[in-house]
């Protein structure tokens, strides 16, 4: 496969089997991100557990100091006063069966967040094949299933993320974009690390964080001192 100029040069400016300190991966993190569009960053963290065990998954959800700098587009499903509150929180699109109707009927999917009501799940769970495999199906774990849809909403809208492992026991997850500089994109990196460890299922044994990679979205991976982080 041949490489792009841009992404050569920041594959230069990295040493392939150093592990760097956090601080000095995110300013070359930041150096990397040469697109002409604001490139998200996203960090990369292999567990040393195993997925395939319910007592060993890792999963749930923060708001990350500085935001993820995407616009989040909201559904939520809920009705009545529930409806309401959604609506007066800035939620994008509220409904309930209607919503069900134009995602399967249409196979509409112009959202990023899918909200709740508990009430809801027993109309949502006919979407179960369809939301799962994006990863929008609301869960409880990531406060997307909650009474409380208007600071569901709200938090969803300042940056929110959810963490959960894919079948190679890593996680994976933007914290922020390019833009944001060091001091912002390590704020959100230390939050992010610092709730995957303390997701820390009791069933895993050894070390817990396997390696840790920051990358931009155009740019080569930059491998972090994972020993340092907990």
């Amino acid at each position: 496969m041949k490489m792009g100029k841009k992404y050569t040069a920041g594959l230069a400016l990295i040493e392939k089997s150093k592990l760097y300190e956090t601080s000095e991966a995110i300013d070359l993190v930041c150096k990397t991100a040469t697109a002409k569009f604001d490139e998200t960053i996203e960090l990369h963290v292999r567990l040393g557990v195993d997925s395939r065990h319910a007592d060993q998954q890792v999963r749930g959800a923060i708001v990350l100091p500085h935001g993820t700098g995407k616009t989040v587009r909201t559904l939520v499903f809920a009705k009545g006063d529930r409806a309401k509150e959604a609506e007066a929180a800035g939620a994008d699109f509220v409904g309930a069966e209607d919503m069900v109707a134009k995602i399967t009927t249409e196979n509409w999917f112009d959202f990023d967040v899918v909200i709740a009501t508990p009430d809801m799940m027993g109309v949502i769970g006919r979407l179960g094949k369809v939301l799962g495999p994006k990863g929008l199906m609301p869960n409880p774990k990531a406060g997307t299933v909650t009474m409380d849809v208007a600071r569901a909403v709200k938090e969803a809208k300042a940056g929110k993320i959810e963490y959960r492992l894919d079948k190679t026991n890593i996680i994976h997850c933007p914290i922020g974009k390019a833009s944001f500089g060091a001091e912002k994109l390590t704020e959100n990196f230390n939050a992010l690390v610092g709730a995957i460890i303390k997701a820390k299922p009791a069933a895993a044994k050894g070390q817990y964080i396997k390696s840790c990679v920051i990358a931009s979205t155009m740019g080569p991976g930059i491998k972090i001192n994972y020993a340092k982080l907990g």
